[in-house]
């Protein structure tokens, strides 16, 4: 191991990883509509991908730290796994090594003005992502692999519709009452500890960040429990086993 748990400089990283978020959705809307091929609204900055990149970096370099070669480290290209209850599911980072699953990320974001459907389909991905994945493992799909480490990485758009108040309906049965009147922020922030306290995923990050402010890389943990910082050491406590 290294001199730390977790050796590199984090926040730098992060802070890099937001301002590419940022510039680089930026950068794609522009393109698309000067081309005049933009997609309807706001989905010509969602569309073009590579917004994520920036975490992807962060998330690999965590690994080669921990003492993984980088060449068993797979993003963009032969990122499928064998799923249960379909045939494969592309995920945004693994790590496999002879034969071995060892890690499998899931990287998203979300961005104003439409919360409501995005936050269920967001929702819906992540938790049919894991299931799928935990079910194939038990049935042998990733041969003699240990137990993976599964990891869950959000990024929210701190803004107003993200954080104002959200009225829910109750027509038949009461909702739990955590999510009365709970924004999608906060919304966000339970789903993805939830997605830990029922080990679903090894762990989960959930980060907030304005666009304004986000091009010079600042950003948000509304909890400690789901920072980047606990994701690191998750991840690359994990990984110590097989350095």
């Amino acid at each position: 191991m290294k001199k730390s748990l977790v050796a590199v400089d984090l926040n730098d990283l992060t802070a890099k990883a937001i301002a590419h978020y940022w510039q680089t959705r930026t950068s794609q809307k522009k393109r698309q509509e000067t081309s005049g091929k933009a997609d309807q609204g706001l989905r010509s900055a969602v569309t073009g991908g590579a917004q994520m990149d920036g975490f992807i970096d962060l998330f690999t370099e965590l690994i080669v730290n921990a003492g993984i070669a980088e060449r068993f480290i797979f993003r963009k290209k032969a990122v499928e796994l064998p799923g249960f209850f379909r045939p494969t599911k592309e995920w945004d980072l693994l790590v496999i090594r002879e034969n071995t699953l060892l890690v499998a990320i899931e990287a998203k974001s979300q961005v104003g003005p439409s919360f409501g459907n995005n936050f269920n389909n967001r929702t819906e991905e992540a938790m049919g992502s894991a299931l799928d994945l935990w079910t194939a493992y038990r049935d042998g799909a990733y041969l003699a692999s240990p137990q993976p480490f599964l990891g869950y990485f959000f990024m929210l758009e701190d803004c107003d519709a993200s954080n104002n108040p959200v009225k829910v309906r109750e027509p038949h049965f009461k909702v739990f009452p955590e999510f009365v009147g709970a924004s999608y922020g906060r919304r966000y922030e339970l789903f993805c500890r939830k997605l830990v306290l029922e080990r679903h995923y090894t762990a989960a990050a959930f980060i907030t960040s304005t666009e304004s402010e986000g091009r010079q890389g600042e950003y948000v943990t509304p909890a400690d429990d789901l920072s980047i910082d606990r994701f690191a050491r998750t991840l690359v406590g994990h990984l110590a086993a097989f350095a």
